[in-house]
C-alpha cells in the first residue's frame, strides 16, 4: 500500500506559493477539527483549552466555509460546555459563541445558532447560583449574538428585557443607600448595561424613545458608584442616549441638565486622592468626552487604520459598536474590518478591498527600514527625557 503523504511535503519540494498556502490551510483545518473533537473530552481542562484554541483561530482568521460545514457540531459543543461546564469553561464557550456568530454574519445559519444558544445564555444570565464570571460572559454573548442575528423584533425586545432585569438592580441599591456601592455583582451589571446599550442602537425609534424615558433619569445615579467601570459604562450610555434623543427630537430637553452636567464635570476633573492615578486619568479622559456630548452635542472624531483603509468613528453609536467588537476580536479586529463582510456592512465600509501582491509589497516597509526608524525614535526620546531630568539643561535649548 502507498504511504500517506506527509503534511508540508509540497513545501519541501519547492512548490509555488498557491500550493504552499493550500497546505497551510489544510494544516490549520486539520488542527481545528482536532480542537472541535476535544470540546467533547472528559477532561474539563482539555475542553477549555480546545475552546480557547478555537477562539484564537476564529478571531484571527476568516473561516466561513470551514465553519459553515461544522456549525451545528460547534453549536452543540458550545451548548454542552455552557450547560455542564464550570465557570472558566462557560466563559470560554460564551466567547466562542460570539466569534461563531461574527464569522457566520447575519443570516439564517446564525439565526439557527441563536435559537439553540439564546435560551441557554438567558438561563445562565438569570441564574443567581451560577458564577458571576459566567453570567457576565453570557450577558455579553447574548447582546452580541442578538445584535448580529436578530431580525425578529420580539426576540430583540425579549433579550433587552432580560438584560434590563439585571442592570436595573443597581438602581434599586441606590434607593437604599446614599451612593451606589460596588458589590460582587457589579461586573455583571456593567456587562448587562453595555450589551443592552448595543441592542438599543438597532431598535426602532419609537422603542428608543420609550427606553430613553424609562432610563435617562435613573442612569445618573450610577455615576456615584465606587466602581470605575460602572461609572464609565453609565457615562458612555448617557452620552449615547442623549445622542439618540436628539436624533429623534431636535428640541429634546432634559429637565435636570444642570445637576447632570455638574456631576459629569466633577468626574471630568476628579482629583480624589483615594483613587489610583491610572483610574483617575482614564475617568477624566472619558468624562471630558461625555460632558462635551451632553453639554455641547460634540463628539471627538477618532480615526481607525486597517491595511490601506481608514474608518472614522464620529458618533457614540459607532463608538459603542466598535468597542464591543474590538473587545471580543482583540488583535484580530483590524483583520476582520478588512475581510469580514458582516463587520464591513455594520460600519458601512463596502465590499472588501482587493489588493494584489505587488501593491501590498509597495505599502510595506522593510524590516531593516523599520528597525532604523524605531532606533532613531528611541534615541530621540531618550535624549529628550535626559534633558528633562537634568536640571542643569538649558530650558530654551530643549523647547
Amino acid at each position: 500500500m502507498p504511504k500517506p503523504k506527509k503534511r508540508g511535503s509540497n513545501h519541501q519540494r519547492g512548490a509555488g506559493p498557491e500550493v504552499d498556502e493550500e497546505a497551510t490551510q489544510e494544516d490549520l483545518e486539520y488542527k481545528l477539527k482536532g480542537f472541535i473533537d476535544l470540546t467533547l473530552d472528559k477532561s474539563a481542562k482539555t475542553r477549555q483549552a480546545a475552546l480557547e484554541s478555537l477562539k484564537s483561530a476564529f478571531s484571527s482568521k476568516i473561516l466561513y466555509e470551514f465553519i459553515m460545514e461544522r456549525r451545528m457540531t460547534l453549536t452543540d459543543s458550545i451548548e454542552r460546555c455552557i450547560k455542564k461546564g464550570k465557570s472558566d469553561e462557560q466563559c470560554a464557550a460564551a466567547g466562542l459563541a460570539c466569534l461563531l456568530c461574527v464569522q457566520m454574519g447575519s443570516g439564517i445559519e446564525s439565526e439557527e445558532i441563536f435559537k439553540t444558544l439564546g435560551p441557554v445564555l438567558k438561563k445562565i444570565v438569570c441564574d443567581g447560583t451560577a458564577s458571576i464570571q459566567a453570567r457576565q460572559a453570557c450577558a455579553t454573548c447574548l447582546g452580541i449574538c442578538c445584535f448580529i442575528v436578530t431580525d425578529d423584533i420580539t426576540e430583540l425586545y425579549s433579550t433587552m428585557e432580560c438584560l434590563e432585569n439585571i442592570f436595573t438592580k443597581a438602581y434599586q441599591r441606590d434607593r437604599d443607600t446614599n451612593g451606589v456601592s460596588s458589590t460582587h455583582n457589579t461586573v455583571l451589571h456593567v456587562s448587562a448595561l453595555l450589551a443592552w446599550t448595543l441592542l438599543l442602537t438597532i431598535c426602532p425609534m419609537n422603542e428608543v424613545k420609550k427606553k430613553i424615558e424609562m432610563h435617562l433619569h435613573k442612569l445618573p445615579s450610577l455615576l456615584s458608584c465606587d466602581d470605575l467601570n460602572m461609572r464609565i459604562a453609565a457615562g458612555e450610555t448617557l452620552a449615547l442616549l442623549f445622542e439618540l434623543a436628539r436624533e429623534t427630537d431636535a428640541d429634546f430637553f432634559y429637565e435636570d441638565m444642570d445637576l447632570l452636567t455638574e456631576k459629569l464635570r466633577a468626574l471630568a476633573t476628579d482629583g480624589n486622592k483615594h483613587r489610583a492615578k491610572v483610574d483617575k486619568r482614564k475617568q477624566r479622559s472619558v468624562f471630558r468626552d461625555v460632558l462635551r456630548a451632553v453639554e455641547e452635542r460634540d463628539f471627538p472624531t477618532e480615526m481607525v487604520k486597517f491595511g490601506p483603509e481608514r474608518m472614522y468613528i464620529d458618533c457614540w453609536v459607532k463608538k459603542q459598536t466598535y468597542e464591543t467588537f474590538k473587545e471580543i476580536l482583540g488583535s484580530g479586529m483590524q483583520y476582520h474590518l478588512q475581510s469580514n463582510d458582516f463587520l464591513r456592512n455594520v460600519f458601512e465600509l463596502g465590499p472588501p478591498v482587493m489588493l494584489d501582491a505587488a501593491t501590498l509589497k509597495t505599502m510595506k516597509i522593510s524590516r531593516f527600514e523599520r528597525h532604523l526608524y524605531n532606533s532613531a525614535a528611541f534615541k530621540a526620546r531618550t535624549k529628550a527625557r535626559s534633558k528633562c531630568r537634568d536640571k542643569r539643561a538649558d530650558v530654551g535649548e530643549f523647547f
